[in-house]
């Protein structure tokens, strides 16, 4: 069988949470079924490295889909003839995008549906096309695949679908995430917070993250704070204005953040692990992968108790109201003080974490995909 994946979202050094999700999947698929031959479709040229095995033959289309008049250019025409000219049998897409145009049996992988929930999520052209296009994508896929029964309900509440036709595969976390000991832990905080504790935000910072909300429950944290804490935020800053902007500037210990940007796996995970909490206070999420990642680190959690991440988190985070900084900051206090709260979330975690792997996540989508190839015959 020729199998296509949609690999535009491999990039090296620039890959976030749908990046990693087709990473690990893709990586995994292909190296358990040498019997059938996989076309990966970039849309730009591709490092070597996601060439994982001799039956991927890697397929650079044109142009970059930069935005939305291109990614409309690069599925409904590209795509669609590459399709076409490889006699691809099934089509799987880990983003959530597909060709309208084609008659391949079709996988789509929706995370989540943010964007129907709130129109200042996206930037006005990425939301108008999202808004017109996702529901046709997830009437039109063969199958649908997601990564939470949260996100399988929205999906077929808010566009009508049959949950029948969604398939719950979950998330995985990076095999870099692991604990550190505390000689580690301390060169790491030497190194990146001159030795000093640190919460820490990992996100793309986009409006939904609710880094705002962060930054003034981590001032009033500070308000009690004696061993110098700091606040590390590590993502791309593809958003930085409106309440966020102010928030910032209206912050009494704004020399307390520290924004590291996009930092590549390792120094992520050294980071992750050397915290004293995750704090990932997110308005939506499909699944939450950092809730996972520190799970793996033994780092304890703070997380919104709306969307997946109660569903993720179950009893082994504190979940807190995502709008209300008091209660936020009061969790910080919590974690910061209480050695026998941190002792209890880590040991939750540990245990937590054995529910969610990159491999059940790769074998989950591998029968989605078959379930979808032999719906079509």
């Amino acid at each position: 069988m020729n199998i296509g994946i949609n690999t535009r979202l491999l990039l090296a050094g620039k890959m976030d949470g749908i990046g990693w999700f087709t990473a690990e999947t893709a990586k995994r698929i292909v190296r358990s079924h040498p019997e059938h031959e996989f076309y990966f479709f970039f849309d730009r040229d591709f490092d070597q490295q996601f060439i994982y095995s001799n039956n991927v033959h890697p397929v650079r289309l044109s142009p970059p889909s930069r935005h939305p008049v291109l990614w409309y250019v690069f599925f409904e025409h590209s795509l669609r003839r590459a399709l076409k000219k490889y006699n691809i049998d099934l089509f799987l897409s880990p983003d959530g995008y597909m060709s309208l145009g084609t008659r391949v049996p079709t996988l789509t992988v929706i995370h989540d549906i943010n964007f129907e929930h709130s129109k200042d999520y996206l930037k006005p052209s990425h939301q108008r096309f999202m808004t017109h296009f996702s529901p046709q994508y997830a009437r039109y896929s063969t199958r649908i695949a997601t990564v939470s029964e949260f996100s399988k309900s929205d999906i077929a509440e808010t566009y009508h679908i049959s949950p029948d036709k969604i398939d719950v595969v979950y998330d995985g976390a990076h095999e870099e995430y692991h604990p550190l000991c505390a000689d580690e832990q301390q060169l790491v905080r030497v190194r990146h917070t001159n030795g000093r504790p640190f919460f820490i935000f990992i996100s793309t910072i986009l409006k939904r993250k609710n880094l705002a909300t962060l930054l003034t429950a981590f001032d009033i944290f500070k308000q009690e704070d004696a061993s110098e804490t700091k606040l590390v935020v590590i993502g791309h800053r593809a958003w930085w204005k409106d309440e966020l902007e102010l928030a910032y500037n209206s912050m009494t210990h704004k020399d307390d953040v520290i924004f590291m940007g996009r930092a590549n796996p390792e120094v992520l995970a050294q980071m992750l692990a050397s915290a004293m909490a995750l704090v990932y206070p997110s308005f939506f999420e499909g699944f939450g992968i950092p809730i996972l990642e520190a799970f793996h680190s033994d780092t304890p959690v703070i997380t919104s108790n709306c969307t997946s991440m109660p569903e993720v988190a179950g009893d082994a985070a504190l979940l807190v109201e995502p709008s209300d900084a008091t209660a936020m900051a009061e969790a910080m206090k919590k974690v910061a003080s209480d050695q026998e709260l941190r002792k209890g979330l880590i040991e939750k975690g540990q245990k937590r974490k054995e529910a969610f792997n990159w491999d059940k996540t790769a074998s989950l989508l591998w029968d989605s995909m078959m379930t979808t190839y032999k719906q079509q015959q």
